[in-house]
């Protein structure tokens, strides 16, 4: 799995508004091949997300040459974008710790809070 970060400075915006804004660039990201899920983002660094694709080359697709330029004139910022490669996930909610993508059972669950 690849996790790719990306980050608009100066893009704070109130929560309200950034629920907006997510509820109305959602449909964009449903139909993007390989990518697993997205968090919003928000904060007084800017905004952005962590996008969590099935492989480097849907990433690359997606972040194309045009991608920056688009998202600068949109949000008046040009954006920055990590990559980084993941092989282990631990999950306290499944009480699993995933390695690449095999789920492995951890000691005895945890009382929901």
């Amino acid at each position: 799995m690849l996790i790719a970060i990306v980050q608009i400075p100066g893009l704070e915006r109130s929560e309200e508004d950034a629920i907006r804004a997510a509820r109305t660039s959602a449909p964009t990201y449903t139909q993007l091949p390989g990518l697993m899920s997205k968090y919003y983002l928000n904060g007084e660094n800017g905004g952005g997300g962590v996008y969590f694709w099935a492989s480097r080359e849907e990433a690359d697709a997606w972040y194309n040459a045009d991608w920056a330029d688009m998202i600068e004139r949109r949000f008046g910022a040009r954006p920055t974008l990590t990559y980084y490669e993941n092989y282990v996930v631990l999950d306290n909610v499944s009480n699993e710790l995933r390695v690449n993508g095999v789920a492995e059972l951890l000691g005895a669950p945890k009382a929901p809070a």
